[in-house]
């Protein structure tokens, strides 16, 4: 289990235990109860019940449950591998496929495919849910993503992502019309205050996130766009382009509520370029692919 560390500001005054940690992690309300209810959440160190209101600077700290196996059946599903060895491989994504399993959500995911192609010779550091999954994109962004096939190869992974020396460039195409042709996003993101099911840009219980913003192209109510990411948090383009007036195109959580981009299924956001010192023999191994189909005809719309 990892533990969680939660600090309460002074918004956060009168507000019951059980419901500022629900609000700021994936948990279920009812699931936090049930810990808090073990005695595993402490508040300044002291178990305390989940009615309990807290204070400016309560430390919160508890730990969240490891979520329960799930039977995962290696599945035939073609991958487009982009670059392999016997160490790791990397995929190119496509748009619509979830990278692992979830409860409600166990099958046709690239794990699943990975099982199947890969048979035993994944790593095990992230658990029996996520075998040789380094890092991951989102259901409805494409792209490319590294798989480790052993613990030697995914912890060297892993610590370049740490150290931001694991270089991802993706394309995206964002609503209106950004004023400058290049510049850097340097906004800490967390969990959303209100709805935890998203992230934002706020200064409360964040990790800090930086994104390096280049324009391509130039159309009229969009611009077509290169992001690369120095930090790597959670929806953290989409955040970030949100909250500058520019949310990516056909993104139906952070972008427009009306009227969405129903043709794009999804985000206009490929993870085009990855580039990473291979962990055994220090090679540089940098991969590109084409933008997909999806997001090609989406940019032949905005020239025609």
């Amino acid at each position: 289990m990892s533990e969680i560390i939660l600090t309460a500001d002074i918004s956060d005054e009168g507000i019951r235990l059980d419901k500022f940690i629900s609000d700021n992690s994936e948990l279920s309300r009812s699931l936090v109860q049930n810990i808090i209810e073990t005695g595993s959440v402490t508040v300044n160190g002291k178990a305390v019940a989940k009615s309990c209101k807290l204070k400016n600077g309560d430390r919160i700290c508890f730990s969240e449950p490891e979520p329960e196996p799930l039977e995962i059946e290696p599945q035939n599903i073609p991958l487009d591998i982009r670059y392999e060895d016997d160490d790791l491989l990397v995929v190119n994504k496509p748009k619509g496929m979830v990278v692992h399993p979830a409860p409600g959500n166990n099958d046709s995911t690239l794990v699943n495919a990975l099982l199947a192609y890969c048979g035993d010779s994944l790593s095990g550091i992230n658990g029996v849910l996520r075998p040789g999954i380094v890092h991951r994109i989102d259901k409805d962004t494409s792209g490319l993503l590294i798989v480790a096939k052993n613990d030697f190869a995914h912890r060297g992974l892993a610590e370049q992502i740490k150290e931001h020396s694991f270089t991802r460039k993706y394309q995206a195409v964002v609503y209106g019309n950004l004023k400058e042709d290049n510049f850097t996003v340097d906004l800490p993101i967390g969990r959303h205050p209100k709805d935890r099911k998203k992230m934002a840009v706020t200064y409360k219980n964040s990790k800090n996130a930086i994104t390096h913003v280049k324009v391509i192209a130039r159309y009229n109510g969009f611009t077509h766009i290169e992001l690369t990411l120095e930090t790597g948090r959670t929806h953290q383009i989409r955040v970030h382009m949100a909250q500058l007036g520019h949310p990516v195109a056909g993104d139906i959580v952070y972008g427009p509520a009306k009227n969405p981009i129903k043709s794009l299924n999804g985000q206009c956001l490929h993870a085009y370029y990855i580039s990473f010192e291979h962990p055994r023999d220090k090679r540089i191994i940098t991969v590109e692919t084409e933008l997909p189909e999806y997001f090609q005809k989406f940019l032949d719309t905005l020239i025609s």
